[in-house]
């Protein structure tokens, strides 16, 4: 893993929901902005460059920004899965090359990348290949929670009907009732690298997306989900897997173990960084 993987470039962050009690209007950071933070850093080659994402906010700790959200559909069966964006080819330096990119994301204004995801290594992963072959449903990894372990096997398709009781849900580390989590993997069959997500099922996601745009294209029932890589060391953190999470005010967040970055996945926020270049 080389050092530009290992200590992602500092980036600007805005909120746009805070506590996701209702929801503000979606800041907007135009690409004038993005591109004169990173000229710097900026990344040449395939999809690399200066990246304006959404993610769950870093609240604590040395992770320079948040882990990026990924857009979710239910289908009529109740399965969970996460949007890929749309396939198409630019011309790059003279080169064309293959990008995943889609403009105005369901009528939200956003426009959702691959791009979000090239960090940490993950830009080399086969599963973030633009035209990589994949159904794109969440499936169950190992379980990180005991209620998983004991509904799916590795490689199970997470469905909704398994998160009924997340108005309740609690597994003895901070409060009960905030929300249902799950961990699994994403684009990740046949694949040589597996992609971490995880998952959460929040009354408070349901109530926040009624009123804001981004949220009410990218999530679905009150779900959630995000790329599951600390964007510090890159590690994989848990929202309520650690029992020392209390002594970092994180029992009720998203904590990393490693050197106790915190991410809030109750705060969706703007974030500017410059993401890797994927392989040629």
């Amino acid at each position: 893993m080389s050092d530009s993987d290992k200590y992602p470039d500092d980036s600007g962050r805005r909120r746009f929901v805070k506590g996701v009690v209702g929801g503000a209007a979606l800041a907007g950071v135009g690409t004038t902005g993005a591109a004169a933070i990173n000229s710097a850093t900026t990344s040449p080659g395939a999809g690399g460059g200066p990246t304006q994402a959404y993610a769950i906010e870093n609240t604590a700790g040395p992770a320079p920004r948040g882990m990026p959200q990924i857009p979710i559909e239910i289908d009529s069966d109740g399965f969970i899965k996460g949007v890929w964006p749309e396939v198409k080819t630019v011309t790059q330096n003279g080169i064309d090359i293959k990008i995943a990119e889609t403009d105005d994301y369901k009528g939200s204004g956003v426009t959702y990348s691959s791009a979000w995801f090239q960090y940490c290594g993950v830009q080399s992963y086969g599963g973030l290949a633009p035209d990589y072959e994949s159904d794109n449903y969440f499936r169950a990894d190992s379980g990180g929670y005991d209620w998983q372990k004991d509904a799916y096997s590795a490689g199970d398709k997470l469905n909704i009907e398994d998160f009924g009781d997340y108005k309740e849900w609690g597994n003895g580390i901070g409060r009960d009732g905030l929300g249902k989590p799950a961990t699994g993997t994403w684009r990740s069959q046949d694949a040589e690298d597996t992609m971490p997500i995880q998952i959460l099922r929040s009354e408070r996601i349901e109530e926040a997306a009624q009123d804001n745009d981004w949220l009410a294209a990218s999530t679905d029932q009150g779900v959630i989900a995000w790329l599951n890589k600390c964007t510090h060391f890159c590690c994989v953190p848990g929202y309520k897997q650690a029992s020392d999470a209390a002594k970092f005010n994180a029992e009720d967040g998203v904590y990393c173990q490693c050197h106790q970055s915190v991410y809030d996945p109750f705060s969706i926020v703007q974030t500017l960084f410059t993401a890797l270049p994927r392989p040629d």
